[in-house]
């Protein structure tokens, strides 16, 4: 015995000893060990000398890369690390700066560049493509020119470029056989006194193989990336992406600038890639094959993407198609989303889940996107949480579409002028505040999956119905309230809301709160130090009784047959509020906050700051 625990001892002590830190810096050198005093020169050299276990520290500077990782960690103890040195600005880009620029006329300047620049790849022919994908009958190129890191915009025809600059500067791009030839408007400047950069890269930190898993990617700024349209049933490439794997970790990252996707949780790739032709029947069978490549709880999922600040995306901020599973998405902010709307599609938001299975999506920050928040198909064991979603005009903060459940909506604050889209069924919206429309419709034509507990496993497939819902404790503001759900075709659960300034409750309530002349005067405010909500509650204290909430209280959903239960498989007890104040437990408040003053509150939504 004595003789294994010492072999034991030595093993660990063996493994700790082999762990090293890799160093890297702009003024390194590639054929350097990578210590402190003799750094690498490039994060790429760093990823194929490390082994699990190993952390990768990269100085301050500009790195024009892609990072492409050819093996993971062990497990979560035995990772492999890529930080930024602490307090340093390491940004890593999939751009060039390019000079040689020749005045044509206005304020049009072009350059030509040989094609072995570019070397294998050349965003300036590649297409966006694929699956639920629209062109508007028109080309976009992967492309992208930039001046002073903000990009411009791609004209859709050579003679947009040749005329005087308006209120968007353009770039046109013609790739020949030998050379490719960028034209480019630059209101009063020179471009080669300016720093103009073209995209160069596909991606930015993304591995070309599946299965590398247990990768933590800290404190960068990544940008500039000629990422393909990412829809659910091609592999999904973004500028930071996981590709089919386990357990990575994203945070306290600055990701912007990417032509389709900022980070993918997604989908593997395969000779079916983008073959559905926009069915579902196309998209069942994907997830048939994904279920065969290994799509289980063992082997996908298990992501933390925290902290990051996620802007100037045009398709998402965030994608995983079967990839997003047991995750957790928090604290991020995630803005300017898919706002040039050259083109369209219907795989665009802040975030976009396929099958968002016992995720967490919590204190989020999103706001100037098409959509908020989309979740498509298999969220099931979900739990969307203290989210601050607002101006995300054109559609909804939140979209949840052909969804079972049962999944679990509660503390957000939903400021759009559209706040929900509700094609699904089996969801627990409590303790928010919708300030938009609510929308309700069934979906009769697209059968979908549900699952057993905590499972990707497909246990049936069933078309949407509507309704078996449940609204407990929220507060509605303007527009219709839940009177979109008087022709539900399944039963409506509802008690304790609350509904201002003409929003209207819907006849499956018993005894709501309506109080159609008050106005709580909302109204979201930017100081220096975060988002502020002002907002006037106090004329409906006490005037109903709510319970706390609970998964007895929210019973089963009707499709899967599964109560309302954590990831961890453990009951809710729904008793702290935004702020994770505790509530109430005889009579908490309706919506986010435990409001215990009267008067007008001011109260600090973002960053969310635990009140007690």
């Amino acid at each position: 015995m004595k003789k294994n625990a010492i072999i034991v001892v030595l093993a660990v002590a063996v493994s700790v000893a082999s762990a090293r830190e890799y160093y890297v810096s702009v003024d390194g050198n590639d054929q350097h060990k990578g210590t402190a005093t003799k750094p690498l020169r490039t994060i790429s050299a760093a990823a194929r000398s490390a082994r699990p276990g190993d952390v990768i520290t990269v100085h301050e500077g500009v790195y024009r890369e892609r990072i492409n990782p050819i093996r993971g960690g062990k497990s979560d103890k035995k990772r492999i690390v890529y930080q930024a040195a602490p307090g340093e600005k390491v940004i890593i880009k999939g751009s060039e700066v390019i000079k040689n620029w020749q005045k044509v006329q206005n304020d049009t300047w072009k350059v030509s560049i040989p094609n072995s620049f570019f070397g294998d790849f050349n965003p300036y022919s590649d297409l966006i493509h694929g699956d639920w994908f629209n062109p508007k009958g028109r080309d976009h190129h992967t492309g992208a020119v930039y001046l002073k890191g903000h990009w411009l915009t791609e004209a859709a025809k050579m003679e947009d470029v040749l005329k005087p600059v308006g209120n968007t500067p353009l770039w046109f791009g013609r790739a020949e056989e030998t050379k490719t030839t960028i034209w480019a408007q630059f209101k009063d400047v020179n471009p080669n006194d300016a720093e103009v950069e073209i995209n160069v890269r596909r991606t930015v930190f993304y591995p070309d193989k599946p299965g590398i898993n247990y990768i933590t990617v800290r404190g960068f700024k990544m940008m500039h990336a000629a990422t393909p349209w990412a829809p659910p049933t091609a592999e999904q490439i973004g500028l930071i992406g996981t590709h089919w794997s386990k357990g990575w970790i994203i945070e306290d990252n600055d990701i912007r600038y990417s032509t389709c996707v900022g980070i993918t949780l997604g989908k593997h790739g395969d000779q079916w890639d983008n073959t559905s032709q926009n069915t579902a029947t196309g998209y069942v069978e994907t997830i048939e094959r994904a279920l065969k490549k290994g799509w289980s709880k063992e082997n996908i999922g298990h992501h933390i993407v925290r902290n990051n600040h996620i802007a100037h995306c045009e398709q998402a901020g965030i994608v995983g198609s079967m990839g997003p599973v047991f995750c957790t998405v928090t604290g991020n902010e995630i803005h300017d989303i898919h706002i040039r709307r050259l083109f369209t599609g219907a795989e665009m938001a802040g975030i976009k889940f396929h099958a968002a299975i016992d995720t967490v999506i919590s204190n989020n920050h999103i706001y100037r996107t098409c959509r908020g928040i989309w979740l498509d198909w298999m969220t099931q064991g979900t739990r969307v949480t203290r989210n601050l979603l607002h101006d995300n005009h054109g559609s909804q903060d939140l979209f949840v579409e052909v969804n079972h459940g049962p999944f679990l909506i509660e503390h957000n604050i939903f400021l759009s002028p559209r706040s929900l889209l509700d094609w699904s069924q089996g969801g627990a919206y409590v303790h928010n505040l919708f300030a938009g429309q609510i929308v309700h419709r069934p979906e009769l034509r697209r059968e979908t999956p549900f699952h057993p507990p905590h499972s990707t496993k497909v246990a049936g497939l069933r078309n949407i119905q509507g309704g078996d819902d449940r609204f407990y404790n929220n507060i509605f503001v303007n527009h219709n309230g839940l009177a979109t759900y008087d022709k539900a075709a399944q039963p409506m659960h509802m008690a304790g809301n609350v509904f201002l300034k003409g929003a209207q409750p819907s006849k499956h309530e018993q005894n709501p709160i309506v109080r159609s002349e008050f106005d709580p005067d909302i109204k979201l405010v930017e100081k220096s130090d975060g988002m502020y909500l002002e907002i006037t509650l106090e004329k409906v204290r006490g005037q109903q009784q709510c319970q706390v909430i609970t998964t007895k209280l929210l019973g089963k959903a009707k499709i899967p047959n599964l109560g309302y239960e954590q990831p961890d498989g453990s009951s809710y007890c729904i008793d702290t509020d935004y702020f994770n104040r505790k509530r109430n437990a005889d009579n908490p408040f309706p919506g986010p906050f435990e409001h215990t003053e009267g008067g007008r509150q001011v109260l600090k939504v973002w960053p969310v700051v635990t009140l007690k």
